[in-house]
């Protein structure tokens, strides 16, 4: 007879927000043993990529205390994938135009929530949330994803069904206009808000940011072929007309 499948929610306070995890799977305490190890990792990667600690290997990086060659597997990954993106977005994402220097933050959170999802399935899960503050990496499904209104955060606007993958927002939410342009160095005003889905958590997490600095001059660059698998549903800077460019979830 098959075990009952149950369900393991918790909250991690890290990254200077809330890490909501979600899991189903048909061992209790081999769920709660894989968010431990969640948890665990999460800690990890915010010693090494916070900005905030002063001796993370970021902070000291971005003091020239370090170079790149000098820093973690990881931390050396993310600066090679923060390239990529750089360059797929013609410049809209960089994390190395902002004050004090390189930023991974804008990838990261969506990088680490992704090995995360690779950690709860090793601990038997079979349908999984991580939800780092409103960017989500997805196992199994089907998973309902609302879209909240810049606006008003009661309103839905738009509800993705999504079987796995990522899913992330940037734009003018709790945070206000946070976003930079790369380009001008002013506050972003391409677009009110974007929702990128994709495979990968990091890069759905830049591309939205993307988008945000380039509005629909960023369906230009969406239509790339490393984006073959991505789509977006962005708002425009007035909040009256929504728009969707990329490939099936339009």
């Amino acid at each position: 007879m098959a075990k009952e499948v149950v369900k393991v929610m918790r909250e991690i306070p890290v990254w200077g927000t809330i890490v909501f995890i979600e899991c189903d799977g048909p061992d209790k305490d081999l769920l709660e043993a894989g968010i431990d190890e969640c948890a665990k990792y999460f800690r990890e990667v915010d010693e090494v990529f916070s900005t905030y600690k002063s001796e993370s290997q970021v902070s000291r990086l971005r003091r020239g205390e370090i170079k790149i060659g000098d820093c973690s597997i990881d931390l050396q990954e993310v600066w090679q994938l923060c390239l990529q993106a750089k360059e797929i977005t013609d410049g809209s994402f960089d994390p190395w135009c902002v004050e004090g220097g390189f930023d991974p933050s804008g990838y990261v959170k969506g990088w680490a929530s992704d090995e995360a999802i690779a950690i709860l399935r090793e601990h038997g899960a079979t349908f999984i949330q991580v939800n780092g503050a409103g960017d989500l990496s997805l196992f199994g499904g089907p998973h309902k994803i609302g879209i909240r209104s810049p606006e008003d955060a009661k309103v839905i606007l738009k509800v993705f069904e999504l079987n796995g993958g990522a899913i992330a927002t940037s734009g003018t939410y709790e945070r206000g206009s946070h976003i930079r342009d790369p380009h001008t160095g002013l506050i972003a005003i391409g677009a009110r808000s974007a929702t990128v889905i994709g495979p990968d958590g990091g890069l759905a997490d830049a591309l939205a940011t993307a988008l945000v600095v380039s509005g629909r001059d960023g369906a230009v660059w969406f239509t790339k072929g490393e984006l073959a698998e991505y789509s977006a549903w962005v708002i425009d800077r007035h909040g009256d007309v929504a728009w969707s460019v990329g490939y099936g979830h339009g």
